[in-house]
């Protein structure tokens, strides 16, 4: 492939630091993970926001979390049309060969992809309601939520609801997958819904009784 070059020069060393640091001093570690495979507890579902970093929130080791990232953490509804979906294979993945134990949604403040769907859908941004745009087609799993905060006049909270609202998406879309609702059902299976403030480092919880995100 002759577009491909080498690493820039700052990521050869770093590498090269955690290679004597941080992998030299648990060698054992790792070489017991590559030999028996992974085995991870949860899955967990995020932006791919580089401000995101769930592994450091919640001090995860390597092997600790299945981790899938897309924009806006959005899990679309099951839908086996035999075209390629990657968040769709993740999750059934996780669930039906990993058998993870918990699936974690977890939103953040200031999402760019949910701005973006706000806009789409107040129409600011005609660039993402034609059909040949990869992100407008992927911010549609979002109207349902949007249609519940649509009606919020102040707009910075119209975001946080939409951002906290891709998560209840997310979570609605997961149980029309039918192994992810059978293993909820068995009891083998657990659903969370997380929404992180980035700038005060709060994460708070969806909860089911309440209908709305509370302090963890």
């Amino acid at each position: 492939m002759e577009h491909a070059r080498p690493l820039p020069t700052y990521l050869v060393h770093r590498y090269h630091g955690w290679k004597a640091t941080a992998y030299a001093e648990n060698q054992a570690w790792y070489r017991r993970l590559a030999e028996d495979g992974q085995h991870p507890r949860a899955m967990m579902i995020s932006c791919c926001d580089s401000r995101v970093h769930v592994t450091s929130i919640f001090g995860a080791d390597q092997g600790e979390f299945f981790i899938h990232r897309n924009i806006a953490n959005l899990v679309p509804p099951h839908k086996p049309d035999g075209q390629q979906h990657g968040t769709s294979a993740a999750v059934e993945y996780a669930v039906t060969a990993l058998k993870v134990a918990h699936v974690i949604v977890m939103g953040h403040s200031n999402c760019g992809g949910v701005q973006g769907c706000l806009d789409m859908c107040t129409g600011k941004a005609p660039a993402l309601e034609e059909k040949s745009s990869f992100v407008g087609r992927w911010m549609d799993i979002l109207r349902p939520g949007y249609e519940r905060v649509r009606d919020i006049a102040d707009e910075s909270q119209q975001r946080s609801a939409l951002e906290k609202e891709a998560v209840v998406v997310s979570l609605e879309n997961l149980m029309t997958f039918p192994f992810v609702a059978e293993a909820v059902k068995a009891g083998t299976l657990t659903l969370h819904g997380l929404w992180h403030e980035i700038g005060e480092g709060g994460v708070e919880q969806y909860s089911h009784s309440t209908g709305g995100f509370v302090p963890i």
